[in-house]
């Protein structure tokens, strides 16, 4: 603890007025006598969040920092994916993939598990691991969580679908040498050599090895090396979006680096090329214009400088196996005759080193072609394709005729073969397409099955969603639907719209009721013209529903099986057989004697519930009155 408390504090103000503290280490010497590490500190964390010793951040074990890049589908998925850092690009991201699954990818060095995004306004957005049955937050030991953390997936998704644009198909491996985090190095296979990408500096670059290094930007370089080889490749990738851009470049002595996008680089008998290459390879190749004058003199070089030369280049034409830059050499270091002695005999041994060379080259290329032909008699396809790519790089020149037939034959068997295989996936998917549409037709024949059983007393909301789906199975099935299911069909949908447009009514009126700007004379409805006990006397001639029983619920009235009121056809029947029975009327007793004091009546006076005139009867269902009208008459006519 008096370690710890020694750690360092550094405080100052910001803008805001704030106080900063930045951590400090400090090694200490353990019991044990390993040195240990110590972190103390509080302030900002990463993520923008505060910390203090009271939330128990003055100890933090695992890391905290944000995380950028996740990968598509499962946790051993190569599919890589970068989360944008703005808010407002969050919530397009998370739109764009609602169907997706984010993980903290096994090939980025993580655990495995499934990630959630983060939104911020005030901090940069990131990925984060759900938290623990626990409730406490999960802690993961992935070291590269930035934005460059997945660059080796990218690296090697761009590279498959260049190569493979270019007809080449090759292997890809991230491997680990003395156990470095993996990304660090990414192997790229090809059929006749191989790609080493060096990401960044934990794996030195060896350059007399196998495989053609090609350096990330971080990568340093002597010029010793740029001198010796001419150039050096360079890689980098730049953030688009959500996505990581692959840009190669060529380094080369007193040159600035030239990028170039992954479409205008090339593999060649050299390798990797790119048109910066193949610039510095003519400069190289070709003999510099004289920038003398032609009535002047130009002093040759020594026989001892051009030879060196001459075997410098003859080397170099070796290591990247140009046939065409060998025999060339060949040929002027066969012209040079100036040089004697052990120089002379030196230069003899490496022209019949260069013969031996291309003796084997040529016995290389026979048999390439060779096996190319015995490929194509047997059609096999997995076999050609190579055959054909290393032909191409290395066999390109000086064809003879049985060569170039050997080639076209191979070409036209690889066209061969891409169309019958277009024409299987057409198949597959005109079958797939069948079987959709026989499956949409049995599930339309099912949903009219359906309609039909429940009939018109269905509930509307349940109906229409049932029509919607029709129409779609029915659109789906295409031909399969004979002429009297798309009758069916097309009945439907107009009861469906009839029934929604009734239903939008109902919500407006709902919704939005008309103003009154004036106390108006109120209409009785139909179910108050009718009292209750006589609602269901009568059958319903709209649902069919049985004298004495309840109608059923067609228009969504209440959102059950049964409406709450009778359908007003039912009542307007009932209203309509009433009216049509003789009225009774009846008459005062001869005996009864006539009064001479006027008599009031509790309808002379007007009724303030339905605003009934004097002399009128109330809209009551059996023309009673109100019992607001009953009390206003007794509080104006009351009894002494």
């Amino acid at each position: 603890m008096q370690a710890e408390e020694q750690a360092i504090r550094e405080t100052s103000r910001d803008g805001g007025g704030g106080p900063r503290v930045r951590l400090a280490g400090d090694m200490r010497q353990a019991a044990g006598g390993r040195r240990v590490k110590t972190m103390i500190g509080c302030g900002a964390s990463e993520s923008g969040g505060t910390l203090n010793w009271k939330g128990r951040w003055g100890f933090v074990r695992g890391d905290r920092r944000q995380i950028q890049t996740a990968v598509l589908g499962g946790a051993d998925s190569e599919e890589p994916l970068m989360l944008p850092l703005e808010a407002i690009e969050l919530d397009a991201f998370r739109r764009r993939h609602w169907h997706d699954t984010f993980w903290c990818g096994l090939l980025l060095g993580g655990c495995g598990l499934q990630l959630t995004t983060k939104l911020y306004t005030d901090r940069v957005c990131h990925f984060a691991h759900y938290p623990g049955p626990d409730g406490h937050p999960h802690l993961c030991g992935r070291r590269a969580r930035g934005v460059a953390s997945a660059d080796h997936l990218y690296v090697k998704s761009a590279a498959d679908v260049w190569l493979r644009a270019r007809g080449t198909q090759a292997g890809f491996d991230f491997v680990q040498p003395d156990g470095v985090p993996i990304g660090s190095v990414v192997d790229i296979q090809l059929p006749h050599r191989r790609l080493r990408v060096h990401l960044d500096q934990e794996v030195a670059p060896v350059w007399d090895a196998e495989h053609e290094p090609v350096l990330g930007v971080s990568v340093p370089v002597d010029q010793d090396t740029l001198i010796q080889r001419w150039y050096v490749h360079r890689i980098r990738l730049d953030s688009e979006g959500t996505a990581r851009r692959v840009r190669i470049g060529t380094e080369a002595f007193a040159r600035p680096t030239e990028w170039f996008a992954l479409d205008d680089c090339e593999i060649t008998e050299r390798g990797l090329s790119t048109p910066a290459v193949e610039r510095i390879v003519r400069s190289r190749s070709t003999r510099p214009a004289s920038p003398w004058g032609a009535g002047r003199t130009v002093k040759a070089p020594p026989a001892h400088a051009r030879a060196q030369t001459l075997l410098r280049q003859l080397a170099e034409a070796r290591r990247v196996g140009s046939v065409v830059v060998v025999t060339r050499v060949c040929r002027d270091v066969a012209a040079l005759t100036e040089a004697g002695g052990e120089l002379q005999a030196k230069l003899s041994a490496a022209i019949a080193d260069a013969d031996r060379w291309l003796e084997q080259q040529a016995q290389t290329r026979q048999e390439l072609f060779h096996d190319l032909a015995q490929a194509i008699a047997l059609q096999e396809v997995g076999q050609v394709r190579p055959l054909l790519v290393r032909a191409n790089a290395i066999a390109s020149h000086a064809r003879t005729e049985a060569e170039t037939a050997i080639a076209d034959d191979a070409a036209e068997c690889l066209n061969a073969h891409a169309r019958q295989r277009q024409a299987e996936v057409a198949a597959m998917r005109a079958a797939k397409a069948e079987e959709r549409a026989r499956d949409e037709a049995d599930r339309v024949k099912k949903l009219l099955d359906t309609l039909e059983s429940r009939g018109i007393g269905q509930p509307r909301r349940a109906m229409r969603e049932m029509v919607k789906d029709l129409i779609c199975a029915a659109a789906g099935a295409g031909a399969y639907v004979d002429a009297q299911q798309r009758k069916q069909v097309e009945l439907w949908r107009r009861r469906a719209d009839g029934a929604g447009a009734l239903a939008q009514i109902a919500r407006q009126k709902k919704a939005s009721p008309p103003a009154r700007t004036a106390r108006l004379k109120r209409t009785s409805l139909l179910h108050e013209q009718v009292g209750r006990r006589s609602w269901f006397k009568e059958p319903c001639p709209r649902c069919r529903a049985a004298k004495g029983r309840h109608c059923f619920n067609d228009d969504d009235s209440g959102g059950r099986d049964r409406r709450p009121l009778p359908h007003e056809e039912r009542l307007q029947l009932i209203i309509s057989t009433r009216n049509a029975r003789p009225e009774q009327t009846t008459q005062r007793p001869p005996s009864q004697p006539q009064s001479t004091s006027p008599v009031w009546r509790v309808k002379d006076v007007t009724c303030p519930a339905c605003d009934a005139a004097p002399g009128s009867n109330c809209t009551t269902p059996d023309g009673r009155p109100h019992q607001r009208r009953e009390t206003h008459f007794r509080r104006r006519f009351h009894s002494p």
